[in-house]
């Protein structure tokens, strides 16, 4: 790959794509690429160097990347076949390789610890990087979110032997990796427009567990490791968020809302005390998680204690966008009925007393389809829900499958179906103890717009 000087990649403004592309021109490439609508990464990308076009027209292309012989072509697997990008290059004889193929050329260089599940594994993997990179070890991060404390998805130091990337399953693209390292968080059901059943799902992560390096270390969630830890060659550890049973566990001794405090107990021993600032059960979840994938890389404790203790979390995970007296709204990335579970749990165990309303976007129509009574059900726990219209991304309308498909199976009472252009006004009109915005389509988009309308609100309250 680094014989190209000049990458071409279709669907850059993806936050796994976006990541190589950093990765691509920190290491002196020219870089372009296009994607289908303007975000504010595809706007940080631009402010850093990349030329991105919106329009799938090949005629615009820049003459410097129609040479077979020094572009090389990237591309997500969200792209359609139909795309004008990828058969202009298809038919012009261009090197064109998926984004999971050069991940795995790229982290094949490095002791890769390599994070997988249906969910959590962007959560463990930030929190893995910044350890790692914060500490004496270093490393090179590849990474499904973004970071809060550097405000970007990829990390970088030279002198490193390590890497972190989160292995996605979607479109089996894990598959392509080679870990030294690997954590499994969850096989949950998901994807299964890829898969078909849950079974085919538990293979494919089997065979992933299978790709770890034999003298590596498999850390899996105690409740997936009986299907699993039998197809790996290397040494298998579980974990778990208070599970003594596991071989990785925390101790909790206090939970509030600016801290949490715990003990990690591995095999080897205890580090007592930890504290972070991320908060939420999820959260310690997936420190022990990350805890002990940098203890096993060999990030000393004091390194362990002061990283997590200033781990700033990742955007649209657990995010505070607003806190008063009074409301604190939460923007989080949950689009499963057992992420939407962890959530609210999460909320609850820092915000007792507080009542929550949720506001969700369903994503996908064949994950609303497969999940319906499952998001009835974790909805359910809500005191409040708001739902919005599906968010398609990339697929096409399935007959009768709308968000009322969940909202007639949602058995509280205190629910409502909304078009999102009627949310604001819905917000102003209403007081709320917690807030959350929930789900993995352009609900983000709606972040500052509601943050804006409980500060006006606030403003108007301390005037009176």
């Amino acid at each position: 790959m680094l014989n190209f000087s000049h990458i071409f990649m279709i669907g850059i403004g993806g936050i796994g794509v976006s990541a190589l592309a950093r990765y691509f021109a920190l290491n002196g490439k020219i870089v372009a690429g296009y994607d289908r609508t303007s975000s504010p990464l595809t706007a940080r990308l631009e402010s850093e160097g990349i030329k991105i076009t919106l329009s799938d027209d090949p005629s615009i292309l820049d003459v410097a990347f129609k040479d077979p012989q020094k572009t090389l072509v990237i591309y997500t697997p969200a792209v359609k076949d139909d795309n004008a990008f990828l058969n202009y290059f298809r038919n012009g004889g261009f090197k064109i390789m998926k984004r999971a193929e050069v991940l795995g050329e790229i982290t094949g260089a490095y002791k890769t610890i390599a994070v997988a599940g249906t969910h959590g594994k962007t959560s463990v993997s930030c929190m893995t990087a910044h350890l790692l990179y914060r500490s004496h070890i270093g490393c090179v991060a590849i990474l499904g979110g973004i970071a809060s404390n550097y405000d970007t998805n990829f990390l970088f130091k030279e002198q490193s032997e390590f890497a972190v990337t989160e292995a996605d399953e979607f479109d089996r693209s894990f598959l392509r990796l080679a870990p030294f390292f690997a954590v499994i968080t969850s096989t949950d059901a998901d994807h299964l427009d890829i898969y078909g059943d849950k079974n085919a799902l538990i293979h494919s992560f089997c065979q992933f567990a299978g790709n770890v390096h034999s003298d590596g270390i498999l850390l899996v969630k105690y409740d997936a490791a009986s299907q699993i830890k039998e197809f790996a060659k290397s040494h298998v550890f579980t974990y778990a968020l208070d599970n003594s049973k596991a071989d990785v566990f925390a101790r909790i001794s206090e939970i509030n809302s600016q801290t949490m405090t715990f003990d990690l107990v591995t095999p080897e021993k205890e580090i007592n005390k930890l504290q972070m600032k991320a908060t939420g059960l999820m959260n310690i979840e997936n420190a022990v998680a990350a805890c002990f994938m940098a203890m096993k890389a060999g990030v000393k404790e004091e390194e362990i204690r002061s990283g997590l203790a200033d781990f700033a979390g990742v955007y649209r995970r657990f995010q505070r966008q607003f806190v008063s007296e009074n409301t604190i709204y939460i923007d989080d990335y949950a689009h499963h009925p057992e992420e939407i579970r962890a959530l609210v749990n999460s909320v609850r165990s820092v915000y007792p007393n507080k009542k929550i309303t949720g506001i969700f976007q369903p994503h996908l129509y064949s994950r609303t389809r497969d999940f319906a009574d499952g998001f009835a059900e974790s909805l359910g726990l809500l005191d409040e829900i708001i739902l919005l219209d599906i968010y398609p991304a990339r697929e096409k309308p399935i007959a009768n499958v709308t968000s009322n498909l969940i909202y007639q199976k949602i058995k509280k009472p205190n629910k409502i179906l909304v078009h999102k252009e009627d949310l604001p006004e819905i917000i102003k009109n209403n007081n709320y103890g917690i807030l959350l915005t929930i789900g993995a389509g352009d609900i983000d988009r709606l972040a500052a717009p509601i943050r804006q309308i409980l500060e006006d609100k606030l403003k108007k309250q301390l005037q009176s």
